[in-house]
């Protein structure tokens, strides 16, 4: 795989500029939801995220951490992503990308779009046109192989 490239960290101003851009109010909460998720290349549960929000915002309640995820993931500010664990992951990069699983540690990485040849988007015989295409790969990860 490529090398991956850095998480874009914007300013608290930038990141209040974005949400409200959205129609979305600032709020101490959201900024730092937003702030963690395009920090960081993991692709963080509900759960992860709401612990690392309240080192910064104790006052964050779990309640508004999944209420905060919901309005971003509604607004198209970051993704939810749903890959076979039926845990809900969350992803501020916004590219086109594919997922790589690891099945010995769950994490998981980002993927350059570039990695695969662009797929055909035949109209499927039930009468589905495809019009975008995402890939997910499962294996294990360059950490695990060495352990």
């Amino acid at each position: 795989m490529k090398s991956k490239p850095e998480r874009r960290v914007d300013t608290r101003a930038v990141l209040s500029a974005r949400l409200r851009d959205k129609g979305l109010r600032v709020t101490q909460q959201r900024v730092a939801v937003l702030e963690h998720l395009l920090a960081t290349p993991k692709h963080p549960t509900a759960e992860e995220v709401g612990a690392a929000v309240n080192r910064l915002v104790p006052t964050a309640s779990r309640a508004s951490v999944y209420n905060v995820l919901h309005s971003l993931k509604e607004s198209g500010l970051i993704d939810e992503l749903v890959l076979g664990d039926t845990v809900a992951r969350y992803d501020a990069n916004l590219d086109r990308h594919h997922h790589f699983i690891c099945r010995a540690c769950d994490a998981v990485e980002d993927v350059p779009f570039e990695t695969f040849q662009e797929a055909p988007r035949p109209r499927l015989a039930d009468g589905h046109t495809v019009e975008d295409y995402t890939v997910t790969l499962r294996g294990i990860c360059p950490r695990c192989t060495k352990a």
